[in-house]
């Protein structure tokens, strides 16, 4: 089996108007980067590929989604330490 680097390490954008990618969206840009599926694969190991992907996307957006609630937890208890607990009340609302 070779593997081909520079097409795996080949950058790509994927953009968005007026927003930040959602956490789903950036799940699937990482497993879309850690997960391919050869269409010249015997079929019984496409499936099992795909259901593979569809488990680590799930697990992958979790830990995303987690990271960003403690990212605003640390973020709120700076603004609270700064003295600005308005601030901090109106973060964690969000």
């Amino acid at each position: 089996m070779k593997l081909d680097l520079a097409e795996t390490l080949t950058p790509f954008v994927k953009t968005t108007n007026g927003r930040g990618h959602t956490p789903e969206e950036v799940a699937e840009m990482c497993v879309d980067r850690l997960i391919t599926v050869g269409d010249k694969s015997h079929p019984l190991l496409q499936a099992q590929a795909r259901a593979f992907r569809e488990q680590m996307l799930a697990v992958v957006t979790q830990y995303i989604k987690m990271g960003i609630k403690q990212d605003r937890a640390t973020l709120c208890a700076d603004l609270r330490k700064a003295g600005q607990h308005e601030l901090a009340d109106q973060l964690r609302r969000i």
